[in-house]
């Protein structure tokens, strides 16, 4: 009987390990473009000023009023943990106790060159992105960003997502220690697909018909994206757009020492069967910024750092789970997007 005592013990220390906090701090998160800052139910009117719905059946596969009330839904989720209500007592709970956190994206950027930020109007928000269906049992969490109609397709994404899914993944209780973080996208979407696999997603499988595309009146696929804590890398999926690490980031230091602690492991193996050990990989020449070091641009580049990849710090044999060879993703380091979408505006986002 203490045996069968102890054994169910050990079990409801399992289950209580894999719960969520009952509550949460939303940590900021700073960019090079953008920072991030808990999103409240003051900031909901700015989307509608923003237009951050138009086009939601081609980006999510909703309709506008259905991703409206999606949204309203996962900040009163967010505020709601933030407080320390159960999903009961939210009023927005979830019978599977998932939880929800979402930012505010704001940014400083004059694109116009006026003078002005460009979001001044909206004090400086062009959007929302969020962690939905955070699943304690499961450690899964999806990801979903908006912005608004004139703020797509100028890299405010490709700022925002890479560090958010770094505090995602990173151990609790910096990160939120996930063990998997997805996305669903419609298969018109081609340019998030894109977007998303220079973060590091790989196509995991398609749902058939489950969206219906209103602009051609037909049904579309669903394609499920995903990636997984020992493949994510930090610095690869910033360093695909010519962003960097910042160091004071939430969750960065711990997600990079598990990194390093998968590599050592991997080669270690190597080494006990009886193969050559690689190089220490991507971490030993990479060099993640602090916030007070600014990112350079191409004018401020050594030359031999443009004159191909060979002078880059990444090499054909180096360690790394990134589902992506080297001569499939950008080997630039140019901070092309502080130039891109300098007065266009566009109708889409790679979201």
């Amino acid at each position: 009987m203490t045996e069968i005592n102890e054994t169910l013990s050990m079990a409801t220390d399992a289950q209580v390990k894999r719960d969520l906090p009952q509550s949460i701090v939303i940590p900021p998160i700073t960019g090079e473009m953008v920072h991030l800052r808990p999103a409240t139910i003051d900031d909901l009117p700015r989307l509608d000023e923003l237009d951050a719905f138009y086009g939601a059946s081609k980006i999510t596969g909703k309709d506008a009023a259905s991703e409206r009330a999606l949204m309203h839904t996962w900040v009163k989720r967010s505020q709601a943990w933030e407080a320390g209500q159960a999903p009961t007592e939210s009023g927005v709970g979830d019978p599977e106790s998932r939880r929800t956190i979402a930012w505010a994206v704001l940014t400083d950027a004059d694109h116009d060159d006026d003078g002005f930020a460009d979001a001044a109007s909206t004090d400086n928000v062009i959007g929302m992105i969020f962690l939905i269906d955070i699943d304690g049992w499961s450690r899964s969490a999806r990801i979903q960003i908006v912005l608004g109609k004139d703020y797509r397709g100028r890299g405010y994404s490709r700022d925002a997502m890479p560090r958010v899914m770094t505090y995602g993944f990173a151990p609790e209780p910096a990160g939120l220690g996930m063990h998997r973080i997805w996305v669903g996208v419609p298969e018109q979407n081609t340019r998030s697909v894109s977007v998303y696999q220079s973060l590091g997603f790989v196509p995991s499988g398609t749902s058939r018909d489950a969206l219906w595309d209103a602009e051609n009146n037909k049904y579309q696929d669903l394609i499920v994206m995903d990636t997984l804590v020992d493949e994510y890398d930090p610095i690869r999926s910033l360093d695909a757009f010519g962003m960097h690490l910042i160091e004071d980031n939430p969750g960065v230091k711990e997600a990079l020492s598990a990194r390093e602690h998968s590599i050592a492991i991997q080669q270690n193996k190597q080494t006990e069967t009886g193969g050559q050990s690689q190089p220490q990989g991507y971490y030993a020449s990479a060099r993640p910024r602090s916030e007070a070091q600014p990112a350079q641009s191409k004018h401020d580049q050594a030359p031999q750092q443009e004159t191909g990849a060979a002078n880059t710090p990444h090499s054909a044999d180096e360690e790394s789970n990134w589902p992506y060879g080297q001569a499939e993703r950008k080997p630039s380091k140019e901070a092309w997007w502080r130039t891109l979408g300098r007065g266009r505006k566009r109708d889409t986002e790679g979201e």
